[in-house]
């Protein structure tokens, strides 16, 4: 398990830039339409959310209107904390912001995990700075400082092709926190859309290779041609070294 692991960083490692600038077309779209760091946040609050299979439609709702009567306070980082965090039981960094959120009714593990890896790409000097909210956010992460992968059903799929387990949120993230530090989980994060763009069907049913009318479903991929035939090879390349790695754990 470890050495296929190792594999597949590597190779998210080596492709970086294609999810990225799919990303920073995502993020731009979210916060620079907006007139103000408050609106910046709600938006991104509201597109996080609706990224559930089956929210929890009242729960959020609450949520939203605890939100809507704080406005004042989502002009920082360490304001929003205050939200979420009324009673200052965790530290003003990535890990409290994913307990504080997860503590939220309507969201889970899954979503607070997607919420907080935005928040450190928009903050981490990495992403163009007029994505950049909050003045007072870390750049990095330090003093053991972590965040978690947001593990969906695309992420289980390419787990479950590695080795036979039941893969969930936890586990998977405990595997790969006992192999990488806190940082590396951003890099491992570029796993959802190599493993989105290369699985056709749903549920335990799922063919691994090239899926073209996925890579149309994403309204922020590149649809140069030239680019899509670039992604395409690469998601060969990558469909190989799970392949590789699939046999690697069953021999």
């Amino acid at each position: 398990m470890k050495e296929s692991l190792k594999n597949i960083f590597n190779f998210l490692i080596e492709n970086r830039i294609y999810n990225k600038e799919l990303q920073t077309r995502y993020y731009s779209g979210i916060v620079n339409s907006q007139k103000n760091k408050a609106e910046k946040i709600v938006s991104l609050l509201y597109h996080t959310a609706n990224t559930q299979s089956q929210p929890k439609i009242d729960y959020l709702a609450e949520f939203y209107q605890k939100i809507h009567q704080k406005t004042d306070l989502l002009n920082s980082f360490s304001g929003f904390m205050s939200v979420i965090n009324p009673n200052g039981t965790q530290p003003n960094n990535y890990s409290g912001l994913y307990n504080g959120m997860r503590e939220q009714k309507g969201w889970g593990e899954k979503t607070s995990a997607l919420f907080v890896k935005t928040i450190f790409h928009l903050h981490n000097k990495e992403y163009p700075n007029d994505l950049r909210i909050w003045s007072d956010s870390p750049t990095d992460l330090e003093n053991n400082d972590t965040f978690y992968l947001p593990v969906d059903a695309v992420i289980i799929a390419i787990f479950k092709k590695i080795h036979s387990k039941n893969w969930n949120f936890k586990n998977v993230n405990k595997t790969i926190g006992e192999n990488y530090d806190g940082k590396d989980f951003e890099v491992w994060d570029d796993l959802w859309f190599w493993g989105f763009i290369t699985q056709i069907g749903t549920g335990d049913d799922r063919k691994m290779e090239w899926n073209l009318n996925k890579y149309w479903t994403l309204r922020e991929s590149d649809k140069n041609p030239t680019m899509i035939k670039e992604i395409k090879n690469k998601a060969e390349q990558f469909l190989t070294v799970l392949n590789k790695s699939t046999l690697h754990n069953n021999v």
